[in-house]
């Protein structure tokens, strides 16, 4: 465990004692110290000359970790549309790519699928669609180079009409695990409108192929706390919000962790906030002993105050997590050495939507190797979605056109945002 890791690890306190006044005082006094000691160390590396009149960004800047490196740090560069049956379709949405493996010398990515436009909550809510990813069925595409796809077909339908999955199955994430493939995903059942819940679905395959045999219930749900206010069809009004997930459980990911299935995934609450960072958006973990559960919910959720789509990885011994999109704490990569306690490793601009990370990369050769490149989805229109992929690079100086880095090389104009 390197320094940095440690300092990390140092913060995490589960419980604080209860401080009397003067004991409160006390440690405030103690802190003030410390803190004037430190601005004194570091005042030449931060900038803090006058270490009598500490702003409260200056504060929070001497409460890093000394050795706060930028080994987390990287830029996102321009998305590349993608060939063959994933290039960009007029009248078809695909989006929300999963992971990527590579089996039988070719990558597998599945994706949600659906067709023809979007009407929205005011719109036919019984036959029409109410968002692009309503509708959906679960496809699967393969790959020679991860850039020109064939479209293999269907891999997992949506229910029979009274399943909990009946109206659309979307938003998938792939785990292979002893020889064994698991997708997981979102589902809808019945008339999608404002205060429907949405569950999590999981099927299994010998093959990457399939066929798929789907698990007869949810193997995730909201929950079961929370109370409506009237009959209105409002995600607001409410009498008690609940839980964090108390409206609905999204964007599923498992991760095989510890002998254990870390099962991370978005929580909606119902009567939803806004917060400084946006919309009150939070992520939980549910663990099981057997990929097909049961999953339990961790008694520490959420495990995030941020954040929208599941995008986690192993590393060092811990759980990375890119949190975008939502919360005080957006556009932030973060650590945990146990799976639950994150803390923030560095703050990024530009993430792509719904990353599919290529799952055959290094993920250990260095924190953030895993996205070096992968896929997402963009917003062609409001209708519809296509699949793109992205790339990334670590940023570890800065250097003006025509100037020389550190290494004595000249700054080129197409480099200059790298």
């Amino acid at each position: 465990m390197n320094t940095f890791t440690k300092s990390v690890f140092g913060l995490l306190t589960l419980a604080m004692p209860i401080l009397t006044t003067a004991q409160s005082t006390k440690c405030k006094i103690e802190e003030e110290k410390q803190l004037k000691k430190d601005a004194i160390e570091l005042k030449d590396k931060l900038g803090i000359m006058d270490v009598n009149h500490l702003s409260a960004a200056s504060k929070r800047a001497l409460k890093w970790p000394k050795d706060l490196g930028n080994e987390w740090f990287i830029e996102f560069g321009d998305l590349k549309p993608l060939k063959g049956d994933l290039a960009y379709e007029e009248g078809v949405v695909r989006r929300d790519p999963s992971a990527i493996i590579q089996e039988n010398g070719k990558y597998y990515v599945w994706y949600t699928k659906s067709t023809g436009p979007t009407q929205g909550f005011g719109g036919d809510m019984v036959n029409e669609k109410v968002f692009p990813w309503d509708r959906c069925d679960i496809w699967y595409a393969t790959s020679k180079d991860g850039w020109d796809w064939k479209e293999e077909g269907i891999a997992i339908p949506r229910g029979k009409k009274g399943s909990y999955d009946d109206r659309s199955v979307f938003t998938v994430e792939i785990m292979k695990w002893d020889g064994k493939y698991y997708l997981c995903y979102q589902t809808v059942e019945g008339i999608y409108n404002v205060r429907v819940q949405e569950k999590v679905g999981m099927a299994w395959s010998n093959s990457p192929d399939g066929p798929w045999t789907k698990l007869d219930a949810p193997i995730l749900a909201p929950a079961q706390n929370g109370i409506w206010k009237g009959k209105e069809d409002n995600r607001f009004l409410v009498e008690k919000k609940g839980d964090f997930d108390s409206h609905k459980t999204h964007d599923p990911c498992i991760l095989p962790y510890k002998g254990k299935f870390y099962l991370y995934y978005k929580g909606e609450q119902m009567g939803e906030e806004m917060t400084f960072g946006g919309r009150q958006i939070r992520h939980g973990v549910a663990i099981a002993d057997n990929p097909l559960g049961p999953y339990v919910k961790s008694p520490y959720n959420p495990i995030s105050n941020s954040g929208h789509e599941i995008c986690v990885w192993p590393y060092n011994g811990g759980i990375a997590s890119l949190i975008t999109t939502d919360g005080p704490e957006k556009n932030t990569i973060q650590w945990s050495p146990d799976g639950i306690n994150f803390n923030i490793m560095a703050s990024i601009k530009d993430a792509p939507h719904a990353i599919g990370l290529n799952r055959t990369a290094d993920n250990e050769k260095e924190p953030t190797e895993i996205l070096r490149w992968g896929l997402t989805h963009i917003y062609n229109n409001w209708n519809y979605q296509s699949i793109m992929r992205f790339s990334s690079e670590r940023k570890t100086t800065h250097v003006a056109v025509g100037e020389k880095s550190k290494s004595g090389k000249e700054e080129k104009a197409e480099n200059m945002h790298k």
